[in-house]
């Protein structure tokens, strides 16, 4: 069960080929919207969907709106959360952040206009019947609005109690909603009949908690350069997660349980579920 790259290959593909409509006033923020959507990664997000998609019969090629859309509000998320007033990161995929090499005001809008974008790029380009493409705007407002990834992040800056669950909850609004998010998105483009999307939102749920562990543990084992990322991160800004709050040990069981959990979940769907499968795996052995 081996991790679908060659959804990421499509999307890098269409991503290389997005048209803003910029003019020359402009461009140089396109620039720098590009200079990070561009920055490479295994896309996990919207391969996530389209394997979801492809599960019911929905050739990835025709979810490839959507999902550019996901990775473009991921890639807002990742740009605005490096800046000084948040996360103060200088590096990003292996190179300097966006507000580094543009200046925070430029990052700001680069991010602002990814999101903007990215519904511009499913009401346009997307087919689908109109309630199904209503659905699936919803579906990506909530996961990534105050019920989920903004929510979050407020959360993570405004400082929350230090128990188990709220470390859940942070990390589940956060990280874990737009993952459900694109499960979701997935199945509803390809009409996946509604008891095996229920079965999908369990695997989901798994999966994001399984990435966040994951991502918390590289912060204290991974080195920077591997990362592409600087590591030791969160515990430079005293931020609450998994290791802090289990142990490193005991989230390392943790990720296994939640790999072990979603994989299971899998077990109960009624398709080929090789593509997230293999997404899983990737996720729970990932280095960076």
């Amino acid at each position: 069960m081996a991790y679908p790259d060659h959804l990421t290959d499509l999307l890098e593909d269409f991503l290389g080929r997005i048209d803003y409509g910029e003019d020359g006033e402009t461009s140089p923020l396109a620039e720098a919207m590009n200079y990070s959507l561009l920055a490479g990664g295994k896309r996990i997000r919207p391969v996530l969907m389209m394997s979801t998609g492809e599960m019911f019969g929905r050739p990835a090629r025709e979810l490839l709106p959507t999902a550019a859309a996901i990775e473009m509000i991921h890639t807002y998320s990742l740009i605005h959360d490096d800046l000084p007033s948040f996360d103060d990161d200088d590096l990003r995929r292996g190179m300097p952040t966006c507000h580094v090499k543009y200046g925070e005001s430029v990052a700001i809008l680069a991010g602002d206009a990814l999101f903007a974008e990215a519904y511009r790029i499913i009401c346009e380009q997307q087919e689908a019947d109109a309630a199904t493409k209503l659905a699936v705007i919803d579906e990506i407002s909530i996961a990534t609005g105050l019920k989920g990834m903004v929510g979050g992040q407020y959360l993570d800056v405004a400082g929350f109690d230090e128990g188990e669950e709220s470390v859940r909850l942070l990390h589940s609004l956060k990280t874990g909603r737009l993952i459900i998010a694109c499960v979701r998105c997935g199945a509803l483009l390809a009409e996946a009949p509604e008891k095996e999307l229920e079965k999908l939102v369990v695997f989901a749920a798994e999966l994001g908690l399984l990435f966040q562990i994951k991502d918390d543990i590289l912060d204290v084992v991974g080195e920077t350069a591997i990362l592409g990322k600087n590591a030791g991160s969160d515990e430079r800004l005293e931020k609450r997660t998994y290791v802090s709050t289990f142990g490193l040990e005991r989230s390392r069981e943790l990720a296994r349980e939640s790999r072990d959990k979603a994989l299971a979940a899998l077990g109960e769907v009624v398709a080929d579920t090789a593509g997230l499968a293999g997404i899983t795996n990737y996720i729970f052995e990932r280095q960076r």
